[in-house]
């Protein structure tokens, strides 16, 4: 298969989480499995918090008030966190998941690897 042809239902990206989507009963719910992930963390950013207005994502992950990161530009700042491996559907599930406090971006994680975050809209 070409990478222009992924399927839907096949890992293919990494989705780097350092807050909910890191919690299994979220991502249980959210895309009806645990995901693989392996320990990284985003240079450049730092982790500020924002009041969830959202009821049905703070039935789910029980917290009204979610990290967010920012971008400093500073290379010694970093978050922590975990790189997903994802699907298609599951990207796509995360994205209907996150508030309009977030957007999704391309990134580069400590590991070298790519990957999708979501930070500060």
């Amino acid at each position: 298969m070409s990478p222009d042809a992924v399927s839907p239902d096949q890992p293919f990206a990494y989705l780097f989480s350092y807050g909910t989507l890191q919690h299994p009963d979220v991502q249980l719910d959210t895309f009806g499995r645990r995901l693989d992930s392996d320990d990284d963390a985003l240079p450049g950013y730092t982790v500020d918090y924002a009041e969830i207005h959202d009821t049905r994502v703070v039935d789910l992950s029980g917290l009204s008030v979610h990290p967010i990161v920012r971008e400093t530009g500073n290379p010694l700042d970093k978050v922590v966190g975990k790189a997903l491996l994802v699907t298609e559907d599951e990207l796509d599930a995360a994205d209907e998941y996150e508030v309009a406090l977030y957007r999704r971006i391309a990134v580069v994680l400590a590991s070298g690897r790519s990957a999708w975050v979501y930070v500060a809209a």
